[in-house]
């Protein structure tokens, strides 16, 4: 077995040690599976063997969950079609057949877990007779699958609500919540938390010490679910038909995983185990046929580790780690970068025009440690991070800095008077990063004797939350400053996208123009509330004027005013640059001083601004919902599809993640390159060329969209036909 170390003690006790080969954590692939097949015949069949084992040879952790990579080709068919839910079941229900040999071997079976062990690595633990987790603050266990587009299908939505209760179970397979280990125990999803690195031997204390307990709870005949079920328990009930709402709501109806999970959870707890995990294999193998999972699972989880482990990163670039940062500017974005350095192990100065913005700055940091006392941050590693962070108004406080993030107030003269006095100190060689959202890092690179080493790196508010980071290069933008600041990211623990120079550069420039056709429709007539909650049912976070709120509708107004100046006659205006300034006019600005096309009363909740009808007439005859819809979802797939004709995106790979991490694009989609895929690039053409002969050429299908529907190709394969859906 390459997968499996099997050794058996002078005990009879047999230790299955999983250390799958040129993996950094162990994965179920193909060749684990037939490890453990083997595994669980010896153990089954050797009268020696009295009780065994499972336990990992990584320092990473117990296990993960499966191979993606293996999941895919699970999902491709003959001839490069996708294959029926029926195959897939044939497939997939190999490893719940595996689990419920393992529990029904006739020996009993502990689990010794030392470290994270989640997805289908939680489910081979569930299958277990017995659970021991060393403990270890970075140690989290769980079934996390709903977050990229599937559900548990190991038999993980059997296990779990038969050993913590259905509603308990639901509550965190729904949200792919994860337990630490005390609260695993106190939920009874695990048997014992012992010290640190003794979990292998607590485990094998328990088999030798109970030989015969090789007997599931859910396999004994007297067995009831904790706090109930079944069709005729009122609690289980009244649990199941409340899910459904919530979730719907929560879902907005887009997502196939959580509604097939509850069915799976329904209809299982109703049945015997071994009828159970057949319903749940049915389920996922429903889930698993439809694009929408392979798009979740290659953009939020294949696609977005191969961003974070440098699958952008230029080659043969030495290592270029920050160990002392030069943090320009102490608001809330500067703040914020601060404290992720900071926590990242860096020295971090941090510079403002006045000490006492400086020192607010570093409060800021404080301010957000101590929101995280007891939840892995102790009083004396809070002290030691703080520690690091200097605020000052010296520029010569700076000098050993190897690395420069600017995040002073929008204003290109600003940041060249800056960027010169940091450069007096630092000199040219140093690598220096601008944060701004807009402004073209070609330009602000001018103000550094070396453009080369002038980089643009956009934070996303509040950074200590936002999971993206996007780089941008300059025209001049060398090798050495793309890997210094992929490298900081990386300390930082956040995802990257590289990205070249554009006014707005990619996310900005997108983003916007969701807000923006919310703004249109409402100078159209169009009712504000139909507006925002199409947004929301489109799979958004929020409406698009509440997003127009929460960002500023005067930065928005500033921003249309600097592009006018800069760009001149080649200026396009749109109906919304007027209603923008007329609501700044107005004095309604945003969220940040009380009102803007929402009214923020101090107390109660927000509620769309009375006075927007009367500004903006109701048009006699208005649009379904379906239709407010396409256009904000269109309005940004041709954006997106521009900033890839243009060359401001290199790769669909950085437009999906850019979109689903930096603006909360459809999750379900997979962003706008799959989703563009999915319904097809004629079928994308279409819609755009309809949407701009009625609003405008705003939505005109590129050149690009064009040839690639003509062709049959699509973003991230060619292939020779593809049916709208």
């Amino acid at each position: 077995m390459n997968t499996i170390r099997f050794d058996i003690d002078a005990d009879g006790i047999a230790t299955l040690t999983i250390d799958v080969p040129d993996q950094s954590m162990n994965v179920i692939g193909p060749e684990f599976l037939a490890d453990l097949d083997a595994a669980i015949t010896r153990i089954a069949s050797e009268e020696a063997i009295k009780g065994a084992v499972v336990a990992s040879g990584k320092d990473s952790g117990f296990m993960a969950g499966m191979d993606l990579k293996y999941f895919g080709s699970m999902l491709v068919g003959e001839g490069g079609k996708r294959p029926s839910p029926a195959d897939i079941f044939d497939k997939v229900f190999v490893l719940n057949q595996l689990f419920r040999r393992l529990e029904t071997s006739g020996k009993p079976v502990a689990c010794a877990i030392e470290g994270s062990c989640v997805g289908g690595g939680f489910e081979l633990a569930l299958a277990c007779h017995r659970r021991v987790v060393g403990d270890s603050p970075k140690t989290q266990l769980g079934l996390p699958e709903i977050l990229i587009g599937l559900f548990p299908g190991g038999g993980g939505s059997q296990r779990l609500p038969r050993l913590m209760g259905v509603q308990a179970a639901l509550m965190y397979m729904l949200q792919g919540k994860l337990f630490r280990p005390a609260e695993a125990a106190m939920m009874k999803v695990v048997d014992e938390v012992v010290p640190q690195g003794t979990a292998l031997a607590r485990a094998k204390e328990w088999v030798k010490a109970n030989p015969a307990a090789s007997v599931q709870p859910w396999d004994q005949k007297a067995f009831k679910f904790p706090g109930g079920a079944g069709g005729f328990n009122p609690a289980f009930v009244q649990t199941m038909v409340g899910a459904l709402p919530m979730t719907l709501k929560q879902t907005q109806r887009n997502m196939n995983a959580p509604i097939a999970l509850l069915s799976a959870v329904y209809e299982g707890a109703s049945l015997p185990i071994d009828r159970a995990i057949r319903v749940e294999s049915k389920y996922f193998a429903r889930v698993a046929a439809d694009p929408q999972a392979a798009n979740m699972v290659r953009s939020l989880f294949v696609n977005k580790q191969a961003a974070e482990r440098g699958a952008r990163r230029p080659q043969g670039q030495p290592k270029a780690p920050t160990r002392k940062l030069a943090m320009l500017g102490a608001g809330m974005m500067g703040a914020g970068i601060a404290t992720v350095a900071a926590q990242a192990g860096m020295e971090v100065v941090l510079f403002d025009r006045d000490q006492a913005y400086a020192e607010k700055g570093k409060a800021h940091v404080e301010e957000v440690l101590k929101k995280r006392l007891g939840r892995g941050m102790t009083p004396e590693k809070m002290a030691e991070t703080l520690a690091r962070v200097t605020p000052t108004t010296d520029y010569a406080a700076l000098a050993g800095a190897d690395f420069v993030i600017e995040a002073v107030f929008e204003d290109v003269a600003i940041k060249a008077e800056v960027t010169k006095k940091v450069e007096e100190v630092l000199g040219a060689d140093t690598i220096f990063g601008s944060n701004t959202s807009t402004l073209p890092i070609t330009r602000l690179a001018k103000a550094w004797s070396k453009p080369e080493n002038f980089i643009g790196v956009h934070f996303f508010s509040p950074v200590e939350k936002m999971p993206l980071v996007e780089i941008i290069l300059g025209k001049e933008t060398g090798p050495a400053a793309i890997a210094k600041a992929l490298d900081f990211v990386s300390q930082i623990k956040k995802t990257p996208i590289v990205v070249h120079d554009s006014r707005g550069f990619y996310t900005s420039r997108s983003f916007g123009t969701y807000v923006q056709e919310g703004v249109e429709m409402v100078a159209e007539g169009i009712n504000p509330a139909l507006i925002e909650n199409a947004g929301r049912q489109l799979g958004m976070p929020v409406g698009p004027l509440a997003v127009g709120d929460e960002v500023s509708i005067e930065l928005g107004h500033k921003i249309v005013t600097a592009a006018k100046k800069e760009l001149g006659d080649a200026y396009v205006a749109q109906p919304s640059d007027a209603v923008m300034a007329k609501m700044v006019e107005l004095g309604r600005l945003g969220r940040k001083n009380g009102k803007g096309w929402y009214d923020y009363p101090e107390s109660g909740r927000k509620q769309l601004w009375p006075g927007l009808e009367e500004m903006f007439p109701r048009a006699a005859v208005q649009p379904d919902v379906e239709e407010v819809k396409e256009r904000l979802l269109y309005r940004q797939l041709i954006e997106c599809a521009r900033c890839f004709a243009e060359g401001v995106l290199e790769t669909p790979e950085d437009g999906d993640i850019g979109a689903i991490f930096g603006w909360g694009f459809a999750p379900y989609t997979g962003g706008p390159f799959s989703h563009m895929d999915t319904v097809g690039i004629g079928h994308v053409v279409a819609v755009l060329e309809r949407l701009a002969e009625r609003h405008g050429d705003r939505f005109a299908p590129t050149a690009q969209l064009r040839d690639m529907a003509a062709s049959g190709t699509t973003f991230y394969h060619p292939v020779s036909s593809r049916a709208a859906t």
